[in-house]
């Protein structure tokens, strides 16, 4: 009987445009290399950006940030940098690593250069489908020809990986939709830092600090606060909403913004007079603080492949209500009264969703036990089983 060798344990260079903002992407993929680094588990981690790393991510050896050759602010966004990064220094750097694997995060400057390293080094691609473009395109700019040609791009681009990797089923589907071959598509098991965030850490003392009256309903929204994350339902009906939480409890009611993005500033103008409080990015102990300090999350985007944010608020005992639209609605129990914990809307129904946010503001009984239901789903939501996927996957895709 012939004897093979067992394979060298796997090695996979991942390539990203986005670490150190905030958002979930950058979450997802921080836990990864911090994972891995725990679990031993060979992942490196190559970037290119002039913004600081938070403290947390300066200990791990297994990031490797290259300065860009030319950096700056992004249209839109000056939260975000728009990077040209060194192209011949990370390719070398990617040689001497010698990856079996490279795992490509985003499709931008930082995400070519790793799909240049793999067809120069001969290496399977992998990815995640993070963040859904040609959908942002539709929103943003209502431009036909602008939306082929992004969905033209996206689908040359993943259809040279040896494997995508889809953060919900919805999107799965919208990857078969752009050409990319069914086989290829792995439904990632979904799993976030579930140890972080608790109800256990509930405390009105956070709001004075920051300007924020402690008692009274508290609505929160976190993330890039930005018109394809669907704010300006919020921003039209916030104020009829709070009136008639108002006038039936004789409680003040209030609108956290956790989060910055293009359309803050107008945002905040026109909710200056209705109790709308714009806190900013926040992190850490500080962000799950806040998430257990308030009473009902609304997340009207439509255009979200997982809302990590959805998972950390029901985690942090505070019921959702999320649209029928992206993947978000997948982590959420909607169907049955008894284990619901949050409510899944059409997003094309404004009054059912504004009469939904009064009824659950007024309905303190139901938010409890939907938060308490919701902090024991989102048991089965951790990040290792969700790592544990995502490395058998590559060790599947390298070419032994």
């Amino acid at each position: 009987m012939q004897h093979h060798p067992s394979p060298t344990p796997t090695r996979v260079l991942k390539f990203t445009d986005t670490l150190v903002d905030i958002n979930g992407v950058c979450r997802f993929i921080q836990n990864t290399a911090a994972t891995a680094h725990r679990t031993s588990h060979d992942l490196t981690v190559f970037t290119s950006t002039r913004i600081e790393f938070p403290d947390h991510l300066k200990p791990l050896p297994n990031i490797k940030n290259f300065t860009p050759l030319y950096a700056r602010p992004m249209p839109g966004y000056d939260t975000l940098d728009l990077a040209i990064p060194p192209m011949l220094t990370m390719l070398r750097a990617a040689e001497d690593h010698r990856p079996d694997v490279i795992h490509i995060s985003t499709p931008g400057a930082v995400g070519m250069v790793g799909m240049l390293a793999a067809k120069l080094m001969r290496v399977p691609v992998t990815g995640v489908y993070h963040t859904d473009f040609p959908a942002y395109i539709d929103e943003l700019f209502n431009s036909s020809f602008m939306s082929w040609g992004c969905r033209t791009l996206m689908r040359t681009f993943y259809k040279q990986f040896a494997a995508v990797f889809s953060r919900s089923d919805d999107y799965a589907s919208r990857l078969i939709n752009l050409g990319i071959n069914p086989t290829r598509i792995h439904r990632l098991t979904p799993g976030f830092d579930n140890e972080q965030f608790s109800q256990t850490l509930r405390d009105p003392s956070i709001w004075s600090p920051l300007g924020v009256p402690s008692t009274g309903f508290k609505l929160f929204f976190c993330g890039r606060v930005s018109t394809e994350k669907n704010l300006p339902i919020i921003t039209q009906y916030w104020p009829s909403i709070k009136q008639r939480i108002e006038d039936a409890t004789n409680q003040p009611a209030q609108l956290i913004i956790i989060g910055d993005g293009p359309y803050r500033q107008e945002m905040q103008e026109r909710l200056q007079q209705h109790d709308a409080y714009f806190l900013g990015f926040k992190h850490g102990s500080e962000l799950a603080t806040l998430y257990a300090s308030c009473d009902l999350f609304a997340f009207p985007s439509t255009t979200d492949t997982l809302g990590q944010v959805v998972m950390e608020s029901q985690a942090s005992g505070v019921p959702v209500i999320a649209t029928d639209q992206g993947g978000p609605k997948e982590v959420i129990n909607h169907n049955d009264p008894e284990t619901e914990t949050g409510l899944v809307l059409p997003i094309d129904d404004p009054k059912q969703w504004t009469d939904a946010l009064v009824e659950l503001a007024l309905d303190e009984p139901r938010r409890k036990r939907m938060g308490s239901n919701a902090v024991e789903h989102m048991k089965n939501y951790s990040f290792e089983a969700s790592f544990k996927h995502y490395w058998s996957i590559h060790e599947q895709s390298r070419r032994y």
